[in-house]
């Protein structure tokens, strides 16, 4: 069994192989890996797997702990999104930034934006923008940018559990601002918070996610 390699010239990697006794798992193994380079959804994958030998769910694994780690960080660790709009900034949250985050929330778009200490004195909030929300399951932490290393958070905020009559992007605004009028680094992102742990995809609520960092506001870069 391989894995095809996308890049200059398209090339075949060995995963693993199986013998003659469990070739009938061969298709269901080919659309489990496949979901999970999708998705990154293990639990149709461990199902396939738990019932191959060994050595064939050995090689597997280690295949895609060496070449299809996910993205933490970068974008997400449940599947992949493009970046649509790097790095737009606004020199104050106003009705400017709201009616921003509001587009691009109403059309479905993934939503990141952090603050950084201008050297002015004053703050931007760089906001990024994805191309679609990512889902999470049900039992997962409801949270698809990765922690940073350097910084502790002091305190989560999500719109999924505390309703607001002023709506979830004001209400995210208005922890994010209370929060740097006390000097924290925030960053705000969106996701899609699955009702199931299994085929979660589009059976969820999309919700904002505020962490606010007990450390001090990033300055510019």
């Amino acid at each position: 069994m391989f894995a095809l390699v996308k890049g200059p010239g398209e090339e075949l990697e060995a995963v693993t192989t199986l013998g003659a006794g469990d070739l009938h798992l061969a298709g269901e193994l080919v659309g489990a890996l496949n979901s999970f380079l999708a998705d990154r959804d293990q639990t149709a994958l461990e199902e396939v797997l738990n019932r191959a030998p060994k050595p064939v769910r050995m090689a597997a694994q280690q295949y895609l702990r060496d070449n299809c780690a996910p993205a933490v960080g970068a974008f997400t660790e449940y599947g992949p999104v493009d970046v649509i709009r790097e790095a737009v900034c606004f020199g104050k949250i106003d009705e400017e930034l709201e009616e921003y985050l509001e587009s691009a929330y109403t059309i479905g778009l993934g939503i990141r934006m952090s603050n950084e200490s201008r050297r002015d004195g004053g703050v931007w909030w760089v906001i990024k923008l994805l191309s679609d929300e990512v889902s999470v399951p049900a039992s997962a932490e409801p949270r698809t940018w990765a922690l940073p290393a350097e910084a502790t958070v002091l305190q989560t905020w999500t719109s999924g559990e505390r309703a607001s009559d002023v709506g979830p992007v004001r209400s995210a605004l208005n922890v994010a601002e209370d929060a740097t009028a006390q000097g924290r680094w925030v960053r705000v992102h969106t996701l899609l918070h699955s009702r199931y742990d299994v085929d979660y995809e589009g059976s969820g609520t999309s919700e904002f996610v505020v962490d606010v960092f007990d450390a001090p506001i990033p300055r510019e870069r």
